[in-house]
């Protein structure tokens, strides 16, 4: 009997179109620090997800490096800055959405604030 092997993925190549969205981003600024720059985005049982680039924190293991698929710790609110959606977590982290995942990334975005106003 073959035993079957579970693979998971955990990073995952920025396109040109993500580092052009990152880099509008970055032009861009924002009043508090960034903590890191998302593509892929998407929020998920209250948390964030997507491919991180340019982390800034101390991360000596190396699980924020860029393209590194990561989860946030648990949104505690989300704002719109200039034409960015930032992810701001219960730890004062700040993520900004540089370009959201393709199926359900800004509907989850909907649907995150949707159960805000609650």
């Amino acid at each position: 009997m073959a035993k079957s092997i579970k693979l998971q993925f955990l990073s995952k190549r920025h396109s040109d179109f993500d580092l052009r969205r990152i880099a509008r981003a970055m032009e861009q600024g924002f009043a508090e620090p960034v903590t890191a720059y998302l593509t892929e985005a998407f929020i998920m049982s209250g948390v964030g997800g997507g491919v991180v680039f340019g982390f800034e924190g101390n991360d000596p293991a190396g699980r924020n490096a860029d393209g590194r698929v990561v989860q946030t710790a648990k949104v505690d609110r989300v704002d719109k800055e200039g034409r960015f959606w930032v992810l701001t977590t219960v730890e004062c982290s700040r993520y900004v959405i540089a370009a959201f995942r393709r199926e359900g990334g800004r509907n989850s975005l909907r649907d995150f604030l949707q159960k805000a106003k609650a």
